[in-house]
């Protein structure tokens, strides 16, 4: 286990800010400008994790929403992927496109070198706090089942760092990769939450893209880059596991779909993320 992951009492709500909120904040630099930092654990096979670049759009656009309304929260953000930075500093440059009395709507660009790496648009307004009225989600258990697997301890850690500041589980039930089988269905259950600290909107923005690939059901292994991502939040998350259900309705040649549903501990809807994925070939 890291040392970000070992230090202090890991429960969540313990020990002030955790991983996640230490390495996903923006510093305001002026004239809509942040900085941030990419580090290591943030990432998958030595790329920085899309779900948590996401997160920072989100920050920085909050950031310069809520100069007069520091109560914004993102309630969606649609984004590019152009590039994929690398690990180090970065700036999040924002436009405050619209100003309303329920959303404001703002440009974010991440750039590194010079470079525009992804760019997305982010509307932030107040995230309803009442339940829903009428709701479709899947069945899936509040907590991992006892047979979940924690990814912290499968062989897939060393590439999948975000275990070092997040609890992922994974269901083996269907997840037939695991196995060698390539005929289960591109479907996958998970369960997340951060180490050290309680769920918050961003931490549920990311585990919206938290999955492995569902395209290891069929065989597909290797690099696979998210090329559009979008994620609308839904409602602030209770205390306790996130659990994610991905589903995909048609791989077609290299390309793929990718629908998370992330319900909190309550059985609210939290995260509805969709995104547009290119794979490895079986």
């Amino acid at each position: 286990m890291s040392s970000l992951a070992g230090q202090g009492d890991t429960r969540p709500g313990h020990g002030g800010a955790g991983p996640f909120t230490t390495a996903s904040r923006v510093r305001s630099l002026g004239d809509g400008t942040f900085a941030a930092t990419l580090s290591g654990p943030w990432t998958i096979g030595g790329k920085p994790h899309g779900g948590f670049l996401v997160a920072l759009l989100a920050r920085a656009a909050v950031a310069a929403a809520g100069s007069g309304s520091p109560v914004a929260d993102p309630l969606s953000v649609s984004a590019q992927f152009l590039r994929a930075p690398e690990m180090g500093p970065v700036l999040l440059r924002t436009e405050v496109r619209k100003t309303g009395r329920q959303a404001t709507i703002v440009a974010v660009h991440l750039v590194q070198r010079g470079q525009s790496c992804v760019e997305g648009v982010v509307t932030t307004g107040r995230l309803p706090r009442d339940r829903a009225a009428w709701s479709d989600l899947p069945n899936q258990p509040a907590e991992p089942p006892g047979n979940a697997l924690d990814l912290s301890t499968l062989p897939m850690a060393s590439v999948f760092r975000l275990t070092e500041g997040c609890d992922v589980r994974l269901d083996p039930n269907g997840a037939g990769f695991l196995h060698g089988q390539t005929n289960d269905p591109p479907r996958l259950r998970l369960w997340a939450r951060p180490r050290s600290e309680q769920v918050d909107p961003m931490f549920a923005l990311m585990a919206g893209d938290i999955s492995m690939p569902v395209t290891f059901n069929l065989g597909r292994f290797g690099w696979t880059p998210t090329v559009q991502l979008t994620a609308l939040l839904r409602s602030r998350p209770a205390p306790g596991w996130l659990r994610i259900q991905v589903d995909c309705r048609a791989v077609h040649g290299p390309w793929f779909d990718a629908d998370a549903t992330v319900v909190d501990s309550t059985g609210r809807l939290i995260c509805q993320a969709r995104q547009l994925a290119l794979s490895a070939k079986a």
